[in-house]
């Protein structure tokens, strides 16, 4: 029979198999907060019993007397847990509470005193329970807001706690990339305040999809402004790890980002989200004619008349390009603002044209990414400012790599993987007689071939 879970891995579990479903992910976001108030105090409790027992779970007495490690072991062990319910904003949430036997004096949580039956802000709760690398002091804070002054944790559990899950973080930041191939590039930012008496700044995010048609979630980092020397040094950290040249970057309109992206990765392709650049158009049109130019501009990048005719490539480039041209002169005498800004920059709303069919409407937008940092924006709207950049940065991390999990990956059809190949071929192995060399004999084309060992 199989063992049953500890609450804690348990809670985990559910985190896990919520971003795996199929749910809508503002929906998940919400169960997930309620989960992660749950994870924290069940963690805390935990930790208390460890601390209270002298030793982790399921490890012996003798073994924890002969470590050495300076900690009281008490006689008595673990007899399951019971359901112990705490009222909250949101509705009641459920914890395991411990039992125990055999001691000689009695167990009392800190976590469940006299009289701690709700939060009191329960957003502070659910923000502690997904930061990563909050300090000691910034956990124990949380805690006593969101419980009450009882809740209060002795700094050592609370450190256990902390060096848990600041590790994790840590290790992700310097992984190897080496082995990530990539297809396409996503970059997006989104701002958060971060330092006190400072106005909000940007959380840089990478996440692509690889040439396996797997989503995998690159990288992230703070910064203080979205210029080009932040973008750069970013891009270029995680070139440093290993990241090879995607075939495709996509991205919204910030001239930072254009710049570093064009500079760290030459040989790539840059598409400009259309999702953006929608808003950029539809900001300088009346209210009343949104919805109609917001249908006319859409209408630009619709092929469903089209039907099995749809080719990718130079033809559906110039196809879009004529359709772009209409727009213009049917909108720009009444919004010659909003055309000027749609005909900027016009060449990168069509580079997606040149990929597979199948990856369209998905390889158009940056959207995706950004519609977490929106959650993740709204979940920290309660606490103001976050107590520094490592507990912002970590919190938009450990909601993003969960959220990663769940993502869901590119097909790849044989004429896709036809279309991609003869891309890589083209933008990042281009054969050697496309770049002549002045001299003959530096050309490589031209030297000995010489047989493998």
């Amino acid at each position: 029979m199989p063992r049953t879970l500890p609450p804690v891995q348990a809670i985990r579990a559910e985190i896990d198999a919520l971003f795996a479903s199929d749910r809508d992910l503002v929906e998940v976001i919400e169960e997930v907060a309620r989960l992660g108030a749950r994870l924290i105090i069940q963690t805390a409790v935990e930790a208390e019993v460890d601390a209270f027992l002298g030793r982790a779970r399921y490890q012996r007495a003798a073994l924890s007397e002969s470590s050495g490690e300076e900690s009281t072991v008490r006689p008595g062990y673990r007899n399951g847990h019971c359901p112990t319910t705490v009222k909250t904003t949101s509705g009641p949430i459920t914890i395991a509470r411990p039992k125990l036997r055999g001691t000689t004096e009695k167990f009392a949580s800190r976590l469940f005193g006299a009289g701690v039956t709700r939060t009191h802000a329960l957003e502070t709760l659910v923000i502690a329970s997904f930061v990563r690398g909050l300090s000691v002091r910034d956990v124990e804070g949380a805690l006593a807001d969101a419980l009450g002054p009882e809740a209060a944790l002795s700094k050592s559990t609370v450190s256990t706690i902390c060096q848990a899950i600041v590790g994790e973080y840590d290790a992700w930041c310097r992984r190897d990339l080496s082995t990530v191939e990539l297809d396409y590039l996503f970059c997006d930012a989104s701002h958060f305040k971060m330092h006190d008496g400072q106005r909000a700044e940007p959380i840089l995010a990478a996440w692509g999809i690889t040439t396996a048609g797997k989503p995998v979630f690159v990288g992230l980092a703070a910064a203080a402004a979205e210029s080009t020397d932040a973008w750069h040094d970013f891009l270029t950290d995680l070139v440093a790890r290993g990241l090879r040249p995607p075939l495709l970057i996509v991205s919204d309109g910030a001239p930072g980002l254009i710049s570093a992206a064009e500079q760290v990765f030459p040989p790539s392709l840059r598409q400009r989200c259309l999702v953006h650049r929608a808003r950029n158009v539809l900001a300088k049109v009346s209210a009343g004619d949104q919805a109609e130019v917001k249908a006319a501009y859409w209408q630009i990048f619709d092929f469903t008349e089209l039907g099995e005719d749809v080719k990718v490539g130079q033809p559906l480039v110039d196809l879009v390009q004529r359709r772009i041209d209409a727009f213009a002169e049917a909108w720009g005498g009444r919004y010659p603002a909003a055309v000027k800004c749609l005909l900027s920059d016009r060449q990168s709303l069509t580079t997606y044209l040149r990929f597979p069919l199948e990856h369209h409407k998905r390889v158009r937008h940056s959207n995706f990414i950004e519609r977490t940092f929106g959650e993740t924006r709204r979940r920290v709207k309660v606490i103001g400012r976050f107590p520094g950049e490592t507990s912002c940065v970590s919190l938009v991390w450990a909601v993003l790599d969960r959220a990663a999990r769940g993502w869901r990956g590119f097909s790849l059809t044989s004429t896709g993987l036809r279309i991609l190949q003869d891309l890589r071929r083209a933008l990042l192995h281009p054969p050697a007689q496309l770049h002549p060399a002045d001299d003959p004999a530096d050309d490589p084309a031209l030297a000995p071939v010489t047989e493998a060992a």
